[in-house]
């Protein structure tokens, strides 16, 4: 499991954005949990966390492995 913790989520429509591109990264198996209370995203799989930080990075937020 990659922890990410993302500054800047402010609706549900950022939990599935971040959701959506996350899904997309090569290596993710499953994006398993991105909550807008914690801040932060889980997914499972063999993704490089650099190319998890680019992603939601690329959407706008500040984020990084936790």
């Amino acid at each position: 499991m990659i922890k990410l913790k993302i500054e800047g989520m402010t609706c549900k429509h950022c939990v599935k954005s971040v959701s959506e591109a996350l899904a997309k990264v090569p290596g993710v198996d499953k994006v398993v949990d991105v909550s807008l209370d914690q801040k932060e995203a889980v997914v499972s799989g063999t993704a490089q966390p650099a190319a998890l930080v680019s992603a939601v990075a690329d959407l706008g937020y500040e984020v990084r492995v936790a």
